[in-house]
């Protein structure tokens, strides 16, 4: 199922978070990956989809998981729950959504099967404004993520002192296009 497909069954289709789930569910259900959402029971699930679309048919299959090895799904859950704009179930919902489609091999954006890389940058600084506030540089954003769980678990992850002394700096800033 396209992001578009589901976006046909929204409640709200303009809506940035209504956007931003159809993309990643349709994504995670596109590459085969369950739960469509990590951290969602099915029952959280349906009431996700009850409230931003009119659609049931389909199942985060919670009790099935397709990602092998340990990540850094749940550190990355954790940040960007303590950096939500408010203490909503909807942006909790968001915040293990981003961290699922963070487990893509995509630019964040394309794993979350966003239009942009833009239209990311505007959900992080309305849904996250403080850890948005953080990435002064407009670094990329799964790079981002890192750089930041690297310097809470104080692990340097970085060749040089300053970014733009660093020869991994077009690999962290450039393009996504």
């Amino acid at each position: 199922m396209s992001p578009q497909k589901l976006l046909d069954y929204a409640r709200q289709p303009a809506n940035l978070l209504t956007i931003a789930f159809a993309g990643v569910i349709a994504q995670a259900s596109i590459s085969g990956r369950h739960p469509l959402i990590r951290g969602l029971s099915d029952a959280r699930f349906k009431k996700l989809l009850n409230e931003y679309f009119l659609t049931q048919g389909l199942s985060n299959d919670a009790a099935s998981v397709t990602h092998r090895g340990t990540d850094e799904f749940e550190d990355l859950a954790g940040l960007l729950l303590e950096y939500r704009a408010q203490p909503t179930e909807q942006l909790a919902w968001l915040s293990l959504a981003i961290a699922s489609a963070a487990m893509g091999e995509n630019h964040l954006w394309q794993d979350m099967g966003l239009p942009s890389r833009k239209m990311l940058s505007e959900l992080m600084t309305r849904c996250f404004p403080g850890l948005a506030a953080r990435n002064t540089g407009d670094m990329k954003w799964k790079k981002f993520f890192y750089r930041q769980l690297c310097e809470r678990a104080n692990v340097p992850i970085c060749k040089s002192p300053r970014c733009a002394e660093c020869c991994d700096y077009a690999t962290c800033f450039g393009g996504e296009d």
